[in-house]
């Protein structure tokens, strides 16, 4: 009778099959399980953009967007500056295939002069 080996028992580095694949599972697991914040962005002159991405599609882009506008007005206060909306984007269903929700923030920083 034979004895296979299960995937389920522990790991023994003297087993060549079994290291690659544990090591081919471990740059899925970074892949997948990241989610994706650009930062604040100069676009132009006193004009910026933040962007959020979720890692799946099975968070909503409501609380993305906050956290890009929260981001945003903590940028411009650390200017001392007021924010000011450009515009917004967000990713439409279905999120499928990569199009995970996602939302985008373009801003300005304006000081008491720029009465924009």
């Amino acid at each position: 009778m034979e004895v296979r080996p299960s995937y389920f028992t522990p790991y023994r580095p003297t087993d060549p099959a079994r290291a690659r694949g544990a090591l081919l599972l471990v740059p899925l697991f970074f892949f997948v399980g990241c989610a994706s914040n650009s930062g604040v962005v100069p676009i132009g002159k006193d004009t910026y953009m933040v962007s959020r991405q979720a890692a799946s599609g099975f968070s909503g882009s409501g609380n993305l967007k906050a956290d890009a506008l929260r981001e945003a007005n903590q940028y411009c206060a650390s200017l001392n500056k007021s924010l000011q909306v450009v515009s917004t984007q967000e990713a439409t269903p279905p999120y499928i295939l990569g199009n995970f929700p996602k939302a985008e923030v373009q801003f300005m920083c304006l000081g008491g002069k720029d009465g924009r």
